[in-house]
């Protein structure tokens, strides 16, 4: 006589079975003996399917950082005279992928800067931060407008938002009625000339702090425009003048996971009175200005993130004009050119 028992694997879709003979001359021995073979059988399975699961999500975890580093790339440390710091932490422990977004790039236009945030995470998010910032890439250097940059945005995340629409729905036919619910992307745009004058443009997304020593104030107190998505940009976009960047000023820009971030009492983290003190009687680092940020929300939160959190810091630190040494007058040559002091006798030319 033989018995067959099966246990389900919870969570993997598979189950455990074993058979083992029963004799009367055995009685609960050999149900015992049977038992134990069936748990070691089980566990032995468990241990491997766990260890194979593990590697799926190492691998999973490895190919979505990848994905993350090539749409969002680390950005050097110099561009064009200005000194660059950046990074993101995500909400979710281990996760890799998330929706916000950054860029600097210098132009002939000026260091053109943007930063936003996409409604929601996941590969959905990743998606339409690749769509933004492969338009991002090529439009700053193709539009002589900032407006013309921002249009641009617009129409890609529009045609990125319909081809969701029609993959997660393809019975609505090949043009369907809405794109994918209820997705926004917050978006500020930068364009810093290389005398100091900054403009931008900004639709839903936090105005950055203008930082220097014993200095903390707004970049713009403008309203924004309405996030990208859901409604279709004015006819009219004139680009805000947000005043002059001068050399050893710096520029925080920031996702609103910064300040929205609580603690355990409901208390938003106090975003402004930080940097203040961080800037109060020192210029502004920016790699110590992220660490000194990153630091508070972790003690703030207790580690406990609600949204992603993303920080760039851009210094001015080109030279002022009057610290620059006027190059040397040259020749039709090209090689510089030296005066040479009159003499004092002057004598005339003798010629033979």
């Amino acid at each position: 006589m033989t018995r067959i028992k099966a246990w389900p694997l919870r969570g993997s879709g598979l189950s455990v079975t074993a058979a083992w003979p029963l004799t009367r001359q055995s009685g609960g021995r050999a149900r015992s003996v049977g038992g134990a073979l069936a748990v070691a059988m089980s566990t032995g399975l468990l241990l491997y399917v766990r260890r194979a699961l593990l590697r799926e999500l190492r691998q999973a975890r490895k190919v979505a950082g990848a994905a993350q580093s090539v749409v969002l790339r680390p950005l050097p440390p110099r561009i064009a005279g200005l000194e660059i710091a950046a990074a993101r932490l995500s909400a979710e422990c281990g996760a890799t992928v998330g929706g916000d977004l950054y860029e600097v790039i210098a132009t002939e236009h000026g260091v053109r800067i943007v930063m936003g945030d996409v409604r929601g995470h996941g590969l959905a998010a990743l998606a339409t931060v690749a769509a933004v910032l492969g338009s991002f890439r090529e439009a700053v250097h193709d539009e002589p407008e900032l407006s013309g940059v921002l249009r641009r945005l617009d129409r890609s995340l529009a045609r990125h938002l319909r081809e969701r629409a029609r993959a997660e729905h393809p019975s609505a036919g090949p043009a369907p009625d809405t794109p994918v619910a209820e997705e926004f992307v917050t978006l500020l745009l930068l364009e810093i000339h290389h005398d100091g004058d900054v403009r931008g443009l900004n639709c839903g997304h936090p105005w950055p702090y203008l930082l220097e020593p014993g200095r903390l104030a707004a970049l713009s107190g403008d309203d924004p425009l309405p996030p990208l998505g859901p409604f279709p940009l004015p006819a009219d976009l004139p680009p805000t003048d947000c005043g002059r960047l001068a050399p050893g000023q710096a520029l925080f820009l920031y996702t609103d996971g910064a300040e929205d971030a609580r603690d355990g009492r409901g208390r938003f983290f106090p975003l402004p009175a930080l940097l203040g003190e961080a800037v109060r009687a020192r210029p502004p680092h920016p790699r110590a200005l992220l660490r000194n940020v990153f630091t508070g929300l972790l003690r703030h939160t207790g580690g406990r993130l609600r949204d992603d959190v993303a920080l760039l810091v851009l210094r001015n630190d080109r030279l002022p004009r009057a610290a620059v040494a006027e190059p040397p007058d040259r020749d039709a040559c090209g090689s510089a050119a030296r005066a040479r002091p009159l003499p004092r006798n002057p004598r005339p030319t003798r010629h033979s």
